[in-house]
């Protein structure tokens, strides 16, 4: 289900696109309530308009270091997801979502927590400008959380499977997360049942977390396009 929200006959920048949908998601914002708020450069732009109505809300429960700052940073308080029992929404972009709402997730590093605050929110809404959109996931590197004493072993898991597996470097040493450990991205798969294939990844010793967002996936996503945003319902 499609519908576009608003018309524009400019030529839209990926910047911009991504504005746009940051300012379509004020609408799933209740009011009173307390939001949760991903990660990434699409997030920071719904960051930026959640100021607007900062004074409306209660709060935010955030999944990143990074994005908890830039919250406080506005005047947006920022609970601990422990004290907070339910989130009536999640806000958070994707590095590729299908025509189901499966998402491959994970290219700022912050997977982890982002499934965490998915898991505690009634509806999530993604937002990604229309390059995000595929047919199957998998083009994008997939990013799998591992704690580094089996990094080696799921890079040969992966291989196994089809899959060329590395551990990505910040400043030519192994990329640390929020939750100390680091990061494994895949290139070479086809990811045709994300259900299936996340649950089984899931599974190896080692690994904390793996991109792909089956279980925990959107509801509804607003996509930027050349047309306006685009809702699609899941």
């Amino acid at each position: 289900m499609t519908n576009l929200n608003s018309q524009t006959n400019a030529v839209l920048s990926q910047d911009e696109l991504k504005t746009l949908v940051g300012q379509a998601a004020l609408q799933y914002v209740v009011p009173g309530e307390i939001v949760g708020v991903g990660t990434g450069s699409t997030v920071n732009k719904f960051i930026e308009a959640l100021a607007s109505m900062k004074d409306q809300i209660k709060g935010a429960v955030s999944s990143s270091v990074a994005s908890t700052e830039r919250l406080l940073a506005l005047g947006i308080p920022v609970f601990d997801s422990n004290d907070v029992e339910e989130l009536s929404v999640y806000i958070d972009g994707a590095d590729e979502i299908n025509g189901h709402g499966h998402m491959v997730k994970g290219g700022g590093a912050a997977l982890t927590r982002e499934k965490i605050v998915a898991a505690q929110s009634r509806k999530f809404v993604c937002i990604a400008d229309e390059s995000k959109l595929v047919q199957a996931l998998g083009k994008f590197p997939l990013p799998v959380e591992v704690i580094p004493m089996a990094a080696k072993r799921v890079i040969r898991q992966f291989a196994a499977m089809g899959g060329q597996a590395q551990v990505r470097l910040k400043d030519g040493q192994p990329l640390v997360t929020d939750n100390g450990q680091i990061i494994v991205d895949v290139t070479g798969l086809q990811i045709a049942d994300p259900l299936a294939f996340e649950m089984q990844v899931s599974q190896w010793p080692g690994v904390v977390t793996v991109g792909v967002f089956a279980v925990q996936k959107a509801q509804v996503c607003l996509l930027g396009t050349a047309s306006g945003v685009k809702t699609l319902t899941f």
